[in-house]
């Protein structure tokens, strides 16, 4: 584990969950080791990289391999739960349990994003004047990610999901 360098600045760069979900780690239904949920080719040979596009999980370890092509996606919500990949229902790999509530990513990108604003002293906001979008990844962060007591132990959590990678 590397030490918890508190980084002096971070600016939200405007994420949204959305751009986190054309590759989801999941842990794989038939080997429980990593596997990915990406966006699969279009059935007429084009390339839809929108929320509805269809969905391949591919596991390299096992071999499994499913597609996906429904019309209901379901995000993640209740902060008290396991996170689950919004289109097969499977567990994400990049989650741990904190006592305040889970910590989860869809991908390694979202969980570097989730430790840049947790480490950081100062965190810059979208001004309130900017009629641009408000609701980002880190302003929808559950509040006790937020707040600066839980930074040590956010952060032990974010190390406990990449030690966890190791061993998958």
């Amino acid at each position: 584990m590397r030490p918890h360098s508190t980084h002096h600045r971070f600016r939200d760069p405007r994420s949204t969950k959305y751009d986190f979900l054309v590759s989801v780690l999941v842990r794989c239904p038939g080997c429980a080791k990593a596997a990915h949920v990406v966006t699969a080719p279009a059935p007429e040979g084009g390339h839809d990289g929108g929320l509805f596009a269809p969905r391949r999980l591919v596991c390299r370890s096992c071999g499994t391999s499913k597609q996906w092509s429904g019309r209901s996606v379901a995000l993640h919500r209740d902060p008290h739960t396991s996170a689950t990949d919004p289109y097969f229902g499977i567990p994400l790999c990049l989650q741990t349990e904190t006592r305040h509530g889970w910590v989860w990513a869809y991908n390694l990108e979202h969980l570097d994003l989730i430790r840049r604003f947790v480490q950081a002293s100062l965190r810059e906001g979208i001004p309130w004047h900017d009629h641009g979008l408000k609701m980002t990844t880190v302003a929808r962060l559950p509040s006790w990610m937020q707040h600066a007591k839980n930074r040590d132990e956010v952060l032990r959590a974010i190390d406990r999901i990449h030690a966890s990678l190791v061993h998958t």
